[in-house]
């Protein structure tokens, strides 16, 4: 039976400690390199946090790795992004090989020159074997001044004396080889070094690398790309793997002048888009990944009650859809929260303060007034203002999310240390949710209306060509919030007029969907995917599409667009046999909606059948063939995908 030891860390570093999940960078706040802890320095003195053997000395001289006589391997990384100033703020004290204490001092660090250079100091300790040792870690009170040599956490770890000893150069080498050939060979590598924790490869062409597959490598933490560098995160293995891999590319591709980066690489303004909207993506799925099964769950109980609701089984005032209702449709009302809380963990802002602008954007009082054309105009201080309702909103809170981390810089700058703990988060929250509501709220208001104006006049000229513009862009315009303007046209038609014909394209593209996440079910060999996947159709089909939307069809990018080309297919289709819909409902689960009131089933029903079950048939058959391949896995043991993330 394993024994617990117990091994005492203490800061290496005065300053202001810090929880790993609030550094500003993925790898090390998402948990990727390990548990451990953080400190804003306040001066230059780095001393040793456990007693143990200095094992290495990253080049750049920002980071060095101890191991103590438990087996434990502890990291000191120094700065974020702090690797690009080459060693010129460290002066380290010790060498490889040293033994040193607790408290000794192994490196003086020049925090002028990391702040000139606009690095961020904070000092990162991390027991990067977690997983094989650590049962627990206990870590004081977070977000206090920390004297340096002070204990601050205790581990309690494996007794692994008995540990057996494996032969691990066949592995290094396999996985050396692995990485070369899916980066594009020898031939497209110019440099490559590394840090402590990864290979940092200068290549000609990135493209020719395939991200997904070095990512599923075992062995390989992520991939990530920053200032020129495809970065491959292995973690404490790193000096092997890139022995492995100098002895099959050669040395003369080792430390080699950095600055020789392809010019043929993708450059300009198309670039810039193509990066900024492969970022945005890569964040929003992210952030929703964590909830895509409740989401997904909570589309199909809504789908079963609009069913019920449709065949006059349940009523929309009895006490038992009430409570159904609720339970389906609360995760979707407090959709901010959660996000703040999620895309805040992503982007290094604090997941808490997010969380609570995500509740003020859906603040009761406000919610009411944004519904109201009367109140809805209003002003803060003078500047006028037009309210939204941010209920069930996503792109607004990911954008409080991203500015959160820059406000929370600011003001750790501005005040003092001893009130940021009161201050710093209730101004953060005031300032963010202030951008949200004044700024970003009436932008979103203008478009959409601008939108929602022209597409009704679109359809007024053509119904086929407004069903292949709405079923084309009309998801898309979920997902940056531009929808709500068309949902009170929708309204209105049916309170007014007892029909809509738009809700009916927009039905379709609630089909095309869901017929894309069908075919990746129908295509994939994960067990996994295979799993959300179906779910996410079923939600899509009952009316709900964030769970195709952010858990699979935006995060395979190519999923999404040969489905919004069915979709618009469909919406033509739609609009050419003018269907019509007589209930706010649709999808496949909302067919009573198309029965025409004292008609009953006729040629509008059978046009409903035709264009959402032609849709469907033409979306799960474009995804299958043209949307998605299992090549495009991303690693199964990344919740949280950091391509793209700029890291240290």
């Amino acid at each position: 039976m394993t024994e617990q030891v117990l091994l005492s860390l203490s800061t290496p570093v005065n300053g202001n400690l810090l929880a790993l999940s609030k550094v500003k960078d993925p790898v090390f706040s998402q948990g990727l390199m390990g548990q451990g802890f953080a400190v804003e320095p306040i001066d230059g003195k780095v001393v040793a946090p456990v007693d143990g053997v200095v094992t290495v000395i990253s080049e750049t001289k920002h980071a060095l790795g101890i191991k103590t006589n438990n087996g434990v391997d502890v990291l000191i990384h120094m700065g974020i992004d702090t690797v690009e100033l080459k060693g010129k703020p460290f002066d380290v004290l010790v060498k490889q090989g040293d033994r040193v204490t607790m408290g000794e001092d192994i490196v003086k660090m020049n925090l002028k020159m990391i702040h000139d250079a606009k690095k961020i100091p904070t000092v990162i300790v991390a027991i990067t074997n977690s997983k094989d040792i650590l049962q627990e870690l206990m870590i004081i009170n977070f977000d206090k001044n920390i004297q340096v040599g002070s204990v601050v956490a205790v581990a309690a770890i494996k007794d692994i004396k008995k540990a057996v000893t494996k032969n691990t150069n066949n592995k290094y080498e396999l996985l050396a080889t692995k990485i070369v050939d899916n980066i594009g060979g020898a031939e497209n590598i110019n440099s490559v070094i590394h840090c402590i924790t990864r290979l940092r490869f200068y290549l000609k062409n990135e493209s020719k690398a395939n991200d997904e597959l070095i990512e599923n490598l075992d062995g390989v933490i992520t991939v990530t790309k920053a200032g020129g560098q495809y970065q491959v995160v292995i973690g404490q293995a790193v000096n092997d793997v890139y022995d492995a891999v100098i002895e099959q590319i050669g040395t003369q591709h080792a430390n080699n002048d950095t600055s020789v980066i392809d010019t043929s690489a993708k450059t300009g303004i198309w670039a810039s888009i193509q990066k900024s909207t492969s970022n945005f993506i890569s964040v929003l799925t992210a952030s929703m990944i964590p909830i895509i099964g409740i989401l997904a769950g909570s589309g199909i109980l809504k789908g079963i009650l609009a069913a019920l609701v449709g065949f006059k089984i349940l009523s929309v005032t009895s006490g038992t859809y009430i409570l159904l209702n609720a339970i389906g449709d609360a995760t979707f009302y407090f959709l901010p929260v959660v996000l703040g809380f999620t895309a805040a963990k992503r982007l290094g802002s604090d997941p808490i303060v997010l969380a609570i602008v995500g509740g003020i954007l859906i603040y009761p009082q406000i919610v009411t007034l944004a519904g109201k054309t009367s109140t809805a105009s209003t002003n803060f201080l003078g500047i006028p203002t037009t309210l939204v309702s941010y209920v069930s909103s996503v792109f607004p809170i990911i954008v409080a999310a991203w500015l959160g981390k820059y406000v929370e810089r600011f003001l750790k700058k501005i005040i003092p240390t001893y009130v940021r703990s009161v201050f710093v988060p209730i101004l953060e929250a005031l300032i963010l949710s202030l951008v949200i509501i004044i700024g970003v709220g009436p932008i979103i208001t203008v478009l959409s209306k601008g939108l929602s104006n022209g597409l009704v006049s679109i359809y007024s000229f053509s119904p086929t060509l407004c069903g292949l513009v709405i079923g084309g862009v009309y998801q898309t315009m979920v997902i940056f919030g531009l929808h709500w303007a068309l949902i009170p046209i929708v309204i209105n038609d049916i309170a007014t007029n007892g029909h809509s014909y738009i809700n009916s394209i927009l039905s379709i593209t609630m089909v095309a969907q869901g017929g894309a996440v069908l075919a990746v079910f129908l295509r994939t060999k994960n067990k996994h995917l295979k799993e959300i996947s179906l779910a996410a159709a079923i939600s899509a089909f009952c009316g709900v599409t964030e769970p195709a939307l952010y858990g699979i069809n935006l995060k395979y990018k190519r999923v999404f667009v040969v489905a919004s080309i069915a979709s618009a297919i469909g919406g033509g289709l739609t609009g050419f046999l003018k269907v019509n819909n007589y209930a706010l409902s649709g999808a496949l689960i909302g067919f009573p909606a198309f029965i025409t009131p004292g008609v009953g089933i006729g040629s509008n029903f059978y046009g409903y059948l035709i264009s959402h079950y032609g849709t469907l048939l033409i979306s799960v058959v474009l995804v299958y063939l043209f949307g998605f391949t299992n090549k495009m896995l991303v690693k199964k043991s990344d919740p949280m995908n950091v391509d793209n993330l700029k890291v240290a």
